[in-house]
């Protein structure tokens, strides 16, 4: 009986001692990242019958558990790569909004200041400094316009590291997991689980969803699978597939990236709206869409502005008489990139042929035929249909032509702004260049008996006939002109109204005062011989500024409105960065309540067990005690 009494005891204090150990292991790891709580499991061992009954054994120590929930762990991840993602995009955003500095060091107070310059040359058109302060603001606004193409290098470079560092991580954890699995599996064999191995896995699982949102499917022999983007397998038992960042489907666009993923020796591009979360994800939203934009916004910005200086200047003459030229160099627009895929031949070339309907935004071309296809937009993925068999083909102020060979399926990518800003300079270095002088002149009849006046006279737009002479003659009585010259057509009986604009030729006058009968105006070429002193053009340069360019706004408008949109931007993913990281640490909270170690719970255990371990020792020494008593008496 005393030796019943001993296997009893014994028993007890094993399971006690065992629960002591795994308390003090739970209060060891207390700060141990990715720890689960563990608990012994204890069962009673079968009594044994007898005449009296069944007499119990003792205690058994079952297995060590885990206290682990796996809805509450998948919602952490989930929280984990959702928080990541909307954190790196707020951060990414952040920056690209520092990249467009407003107040006086932004672009746009350049391009103003470079409009207004030509104030004072328009007040003083043979003041050398005044010209040489326009050039010079000229300079300052390409110069800008080339550090904010620059600033967005940086950025890029930036993103592209980080991508290509992130990849390399993935792959590292994914390698570990595959390990994992392959340890987990061997030791499943045992029945019992080997928990500190779980643990890790489980680490290693949440360290992947910080940088990619993940799905976990476990096998029978323990491993767990972990795929991406829904259904591309990261891991499948020991193996892992490994990650990569791919070019783009178009060769030389540097712009954009795309995951992919190595399986069966095949290269797999993922479609990034499937990635779901992770900082990979908020990186390749940045670079192939804000940071896209950005560069957009800027392009823009110096293609529109660029082109609609140079039209002005070249309607202007320069000190010595002769014809404007550009005052800004541009670069050409790029050809379309053909896609990889091509089969056909041919070549797609881009022109502006409106700068006020320039749209911020790159464009894809998909033929459907040997001529004719789509033109998707793709900011907005609005689509127009084209068929170069019917010209002009235009889209968004821009005009396309091509060459013969293309086939159905071909498909071309279109950057216009992609090289506009990084190349920006003024096109000379002389202030005695700048085309200020108005190529025509306005005067008066000499036998005008009213009191009509020349109020302004501007060149507008490029015209063969611009400088070619135009007569109005006014009929007091009806309070109408006729008009006679080249390229006019010459109407008669056309309304006059003192301050309304009249235009032909490309110029447009405005006059003040009422004719009489047979009162004149004569709009002709311009002397040559009087272009240093003349100024009409320089007017018509600082009346730019309130030229209608971009979106609705005005030319000096433009920055401010690209400032508001990045602003916009950065402003949305910071609420949406808060928010995800208030629901991530929810759902870690959650978890920590059911896998976290409570140290007032184990405290509680470490006396409860300490006892348990304490009695069952006095029962030791009872049955001892017991057993020497026998001893004693059968030796007596």
């Amino acid at each position: 009986m005393s030796g019943g009494l001993l296997n009893v005891a014994t028993s007890s204090l094993l399971a006690s001692q065992a629960a002591l150990q795994t308390a003090g292991n739970n209060i060891a790891n207390v700060n141990t990242p990715g720890y689960s709580r563990q608990s012994v499991v204890l069962q009673q061992v079968p009594g044994q019958f007898t005449g009296a009954g069944y007499i119990g054994k003792g205690v058994a120590v079952t297995t060590v558990t885990r206290e682990y929930s796996n809805y509450l762990t998948t919602q952490a991840n989930l929280a984990t790569a959702l928080q990541a993602s909307d954190t790196t995009l707020s951060t990414q955003l952040t920056q690209l909004e520092n990249a467009f500095p407003g107040g006086s060091s932004g672009l746009g107070a350049s391009v103003a200041n470079m409009l207004n310059s030509f104030s004072a040359v328009a007040s003083a058109p043979t003041d050398l400094t005044a010209r040489t302060v326009a050039l010079a603001n000229a300079n300052q606004t390409a110069a800008q316009f080339r550090a904010s193409s620059a600033n967005l290098d940086v950025l890029q470079t930036g993103v592209q590291t980080q991508l290509q560092n992130s990849v390399m991580a993935i792959n590292s954890l994914a390698q570990q997991i595959a390990a994992a699995n392959a340890k987990i599996a061997t030791t499943n064999g045992s029945g019992q689980s080997p928990n500190d191995l779980l643990d890790q896995r489980d680490q290693l699982i949440s360290k992947l969803n910080q940088y990619v949102q993940t799905t976990s499917l476990p096998a029978s022999d323990g491993t767990v699978g972990i795929f991406l983007a829904g259904s591309q397998a990261l891991v499948q038992g020991s193996t892992a597939n490994p990650l990569s960042v791919s070019v783009s489907a178009y060769p030389g666009d540097s712009g954009t990236a795309t995951l992919t993923i190595q399986q069966g020796g095949l290269s797999m591009p993922m479609d990034e709206s499937n990635l779901g979360g992770g900082s990979v994800k908020g990186l390749l939203t940045f670079m192939n869409k804000d940071l896209m934009l950005g560069r957009n916004l800027v392009g823009r910005m110096a293609l529109a502005i660029g082109t609609v200086v140079n039209n002005q200047h070249q309607l202007g003459l320069d000190m010595h008489g002769n014809v404007g030229g550009n005052l800004f160099q541009l670069a050409a627009m790029p050809n379309g990139l053909p896609a990889t895929s091509n089969a056909g031949t041919s070549t797609l070339s881009m022109s502006v042929s409106d700068p006020t309907a320039l749209a911020a935004s790159n464009y894809e071309v998909r033929y459907s035929s040997g001529t004719a296809g789509t033109i998707t937009r793709l900011s907005d993925g609005q689509t127009t249909a084209f068929d170069f068999a019917t010209p002009p083909v235009q889209v968004d102020g821009l005009t396309l032509t091509t060459t013969a060979g293309a086939v159905a399926g071909d498909q071309f990518l279109l950057k216009p702004f992609s090289a506009v800003a990084s190349t920006m300079d003024t096109a000379f270095t002389s202030p005695q260049n700048l085309a200020v002088a108005s190529q025509i002149q306005a005067g008066a009849g000499n036998l005008n008996a009213g009191g009509l006046a020349v109020a302004s006279l501007q060149s507008q737009t490029a015209n063969v006939n611009l400088t070619q002479s135009v007569t109005l003659i006014f009929n007091a009585a009806t309070g109408t002109f006729d008009v006679t010259g080249t390229g006019t057509g010459n109407p008669v009986n056309v309304p006059y109204t003192p301050g309304q604009p009249i235009s032909y030729n490309g110029w447009s006058l405005t006059l003040s005062g009422l004719p009489k009968t047979g009162d004149s105006i004569t709009v002709s070429a311009a002397n040559p011989a009087y272009a240093a002193t003349n100024s009409g053009n320089a007017t018509s340069l600082v009346n730019l500024r309130d030229k209608i360019l971009f979106d609705g706004a005005s030319l000096t408008d433009g920055y401010a409105g690209v400032i508001a949109q990045v602003g916009v931007l950065a402003q949305t993913a910071g609420f949406a960065a808060s928010t995800s990281q208030a629901i991530s640490i929810n759902a870690q909270t959650a978890l920590a309540s059911v896998s976290g170690v409570n140290m007032d719970e184990e405290a509680a255990k470490l006396l409860q067990f300490q006892q348990s371990y304490q009695a069952s020792a006095k029962v030791m020494q009872v049955a001892q005690s017991l057993f020497g008593t026998l001893i004693a008496a059968f030796g007596a």
